[in-house]
């Protein structure tokens, strides 16, 4: 282990940026737990269905709070998507050559998981299992994927978004939203927000990559408090809900389509982001720290591909019991029910250990397939041949 460790620390590059690497780390494991402590399924009458605990108790909607970092993600992701770019351009990579990669290695995994589950809901439906039962866990396991879509179609406008001011598609998103709410506009108007939302966060990332964010502890303290000022007045005064996930019967979800109330509570969490860069790189200086992110990093899609993948086996495992067991099975409508599932949550985690032994290696692909391998592949084998 010490030997792996000290390997990883001296492959990173000197100019790496750890502390980006760790923030994308935090935001998919904020995902992941948040997902498993607000959703439960139900086995009712031979039958699962999916319930949120928010339902019951919409005063935990603070829990929201902390595990919903999707803003996190898109915020790396700009800025991440914008030195890739530009690094790519800079050593004669087409675009088409590096969106091309960069799709690739997003979704060599989602055809992973795409394709167990196509097999394992023809295989249940055959055996006998109620349609109600396998829509539930295919909406689970399928529904987290439509973030990936906006990530790799804002990946794909990255050139255009480099040059865009993170204050027009928040303007678009106050638009839509007085559009919807104070005008009573079309429902569906709502969606254009699933772009304009979190192209807020993703055109912060790039414009931090493209110009660095001088004063970055001003800003972040400016992001984080009117952020957190203007959530909190949405939520007051605006009649927005306080849960930043969507709760089933819910009349207005913060996500889906996102709200302003969203995409302001994202900024109060990149202003937070932006606040933690200066104690994760203090922190990151330590091998075995950095060496844990890495390898957390190399199995990120992974990691959030098959997580609901594992609390759904740890559940269907658990009727072999015969009963229904608390935290797992059972409604979850009392604090005995929160308990419980708090000391489920090592055993998901096990259960997606053994998801990412049996699937990592469709995120990884061939080794190190990036732009840079796209264009020496050539140049290579010329040089293979004069050395010979």
């Amino acid at each position: 282990m010490r030997d792996l460790v000290r390997r990883i620390d001296a492959a990173t590059p000197p100019d790496r940026d750890r502390a980006v690497d760790a923030l994308r780390a935090l935001a998919i494991l904020g995902v992941v737990f948040g997902h498993w402590l607000v959703t439960a399924l139900v086995a009712d009458s031979g039958t699962l269905r999916g319930i949120s605990p928010l339902y019951y108790f919409p005063r935990l909607a603070p829990v929201s709070w902390v595990f919903q970092t999707l803003a996190v993600f898109f915020l790396v992701g700009g800025y991440v998507g914008t030195t890739g770019q530009a690094g790519a351009r800079g050593r004669g990579v087409t675009y088409r050559q590096w969106i091309g990669a960069r799709t690739g290695r997003l979704f060599r995994p989602v055809a992973a998981v795409l394709t167990v589950w196509a097999v394992a809901a023809g295989a249940m439906l055959t055996s006998g299992a109620g349609f109600i039962t396998v829509q539930a866990l295919c909406k689970l396991v399928v529904s987290p994927l439509w973030f990936l879509l906006v990530f790799a179609a804002l990946t794909a406008a990255t050139p255009v978004l480099v040059r865009l001011h993170p204050f027009w598609p928040l303007a678009v998103v106050l638009s839509v939203d007085v559009l919807r709410f104070a005008f009573d506009g079309p429902e569906p108007l709502g969606w254009v927000n699933v772009a304009a939302g979190w192209a807020v966060p993703y055109c912060l990332g790039a414009r931090w990559a493209r110009r660095g964010l001088p004063g970055r502890p001003a800003i972040g303290w400016g992001l984080f408090l009117g952020g957190v000022c203007a959530t909190a007045s949405l939520v007051l005064f605006a009649g927005y809900p306080a849960s930043m996930v969507g709760v089933p019967g819910a009349k207005v979800s913060n996500l889906n389509p996102p709200t302003l109330a969203a995409v302001t509570f994202g900024l109060a969490q990149s202003g937070a982001a932006l606040l933690l860069l200066g104690p994760l790189r203090r922190g990151l200086r330590r091998p075995a720290v950095w060496a844990a992110v890495a390898l957390a990093n190399l199995s990120a899609m992974t990691v959030f591909l098959w997580h609901q993948t594992a609390m759904i086996a740890v559940t269907a495992l658990g009727l072999l019991t015969g009963g229904a067991l608390p935290g797992l099975h059972t409604v979850p409508d009392g604090t005995g029910w929160l308990l419980a599932r708090l000391a489920w949550l090592p055993v998901f985690a096990v259960a997606l250990m053994v998801c990412w032994a049996a699937f990592r290696t469709y995120e990884r692909g061939r080794p190190r397939e990036d732009s840079r391998d796209v264009r020496e592949k050539r140049p290579a084998r010329k040089t293979v041949v004069r050395g010979a």
